[in-house]
């Protein structure tokens, strides 16, 4: 049995007027130590997924399906229950915009030591978050610095380290190497293979190189569903679904000549999405069958939404 799964994941912001489906009939799964990286274009609902999976997002509400962690329901937890035994020392998120998230007023140590505390972490505090910061490579001489006092880069990984301070299962990581220089970029990115060794990590973003980097599986995600999933290899090798295709095709190569293409047209409105394949407008191999939802297909490693293969 896996162990952590989302099973037809259903997330909805209801205002007064109309309700958005962000993330409708979402699943997959992870084995232990396994990392997953989420792909697709803004709005498609990567970052209400993560949110919803540490039950943080604000306005976002879970309206069905089911959230697994070594066969223990998330979803069916008080927010009591899973404060105190899940969120942070099971599951723990990178949030996007990560290098404002540090408190400006207090040092790097103080807002260590928060953490800790709440959690009533009983041992030696300063030894675990030294350990928890080498992690990372920083020096422990960060910890008494102020935010203001650190580059880009280092709050990043300052963040990245208070996500892994109580050793959780499982990591989210959403877009955490926005707004940093290739060089940072590429030093974030050695940190999580190294972490991917001892933890699970779920990479958020739209940058199919990144994900490549870390990811043994890829959920492909199109106007708040998955539409392909499958293993790395697989998916980026012999893409099934023409968004999907469509996604590596808009990526440049550096060897040899390739045409770079680019999608006509606009995500459907996820107040009121299309009752068939909601990349039916833009699919350049769209059929008549296409106006009916099509099932999920078993594919070689995984599945994909999609009737060319039926």
């Amino acid at each position: 049995m896996a162990t952590f799964s989302v099973e037809e994941l259903k997330v909805q912001y209801h205002s007064r007027n109309s309700t958005v489906k962000a993330v409708d009939g979402v699943s997959f799964s992870l084995d232990d130590k396994e990392s997953i990286g989420v792909v697709g274009e803004s709005a498609c609902g990567k970052s209400t997924l993560g949110l919803a999976i540490i039950r943080s997002s604000s306005g976002g509400k879970i309206v069905s399906g089911d959230i697994l962690l070594d066969g223990k329901s998330i979803v069916n937890m008080t927010e009591v229950e899973f404060t105190k035994t899940m969120r942070w020392k099971e599951i723990s998120m990178v949030f996007q915009g990560a290098m404002s998230s540090l408190d400006p007023v207090f040092p790097i140590k103080q807002q260590f030591k928060e953490i800790l505390k709440t959690y009533d972490y009983n041992d030696n505090h300063i030894k675990t978050i030294e350990n928890t910061i080498d992690l990372v490579g920083l020096d422990s001489s960060v910890l008494d610095k102020f935010p203001h006092e650190l580059s880009g880069g280092m709050k990043q990984r300052v963040v990245i380290a208070m996500a892994l301070l109580l050793r959780p299962k499982l990591m989210i990581a959403d877009e955490p190497t926005t707004a940093l220089d290739m060089l940072t970029q590429a030093q974030v990115l050695d940190i999580f293979k190294k972490l991917k060794k001892n933890t699970s990590i779920m990479l958020i973003s739209h940058d199919l190189g990144i994900i490549s980097e870390i990811a043994d599986k890829v959920a492909i995600m199109y106007a708040g569903q998955i539409v392909e999933f499958g293993t790395l290899q697989e998916v980026y090798s012999n893409p099934k679904h023409p968004y999907t295709q469509a996604l590596l095709r808009s990526v440049p190569k550096i060897k040899g000549k390739s045409e770079i293409t680019s999608l006509k047209g606009n995500p459907p409105n996820l107040v009121s999405p299309p009752a068939g394949c909601r990349f039916y407008d833009r699919c350049p191999q769209a059929m008549e069958k296409c106006k009916k939802m099509p099932p999920m297909i078993k594919i070689k490693t995984g599945y994909t939404s999609c009737w060319l293969y039926e």
